[in-house]
C-alpha cells in the first residue's frame, strides 16, 4: 500500500487537494479491505481512520517522511 502511495500520491502538497486526500483515503480503504474479514464494519472504519492519519502525519509528499534518514 505505502509504495502505491508514495508513487502515485503522496507527492508535493498533497495534503492540501482536497482530492488527493480523498484518493489517499481510497486507497486505504481498498487495501485494507483485501484482508480477511475479522472486524465489524465499525471497527473496519476506525482501522481505516487510523491508517490515513498516520499516512496524513508521517508522509509530506516528494518522499519526505517522519521516518528519512537525516
Amino acid at each position: 500500500m505505502l509504495q502505491t502511495l508514495k508513487e502515485a500520491m503522496l507527492v508535493l502538497d498533497w495534503r492540501k487537494k482536497q482530492r488527493t486526500r480523498a484518493d489517499v483515503y481510497t486507497t486505504v480503504k481498498t487495501v485494507l479491505d483485501e484482508l480477511p474479514r475479522a472486524y465489524t464494519p465499525e471497527l473496519y472504519e476506525q482501522k481505516c481512520d487510523t491508517v490515513y492519519q498516520h499516512v496524513y502525519g508521517s508522509y509530506q509528499g516528494e518522499g519526505q517522511s517522519i521516518y528519512a534518514v537525516g
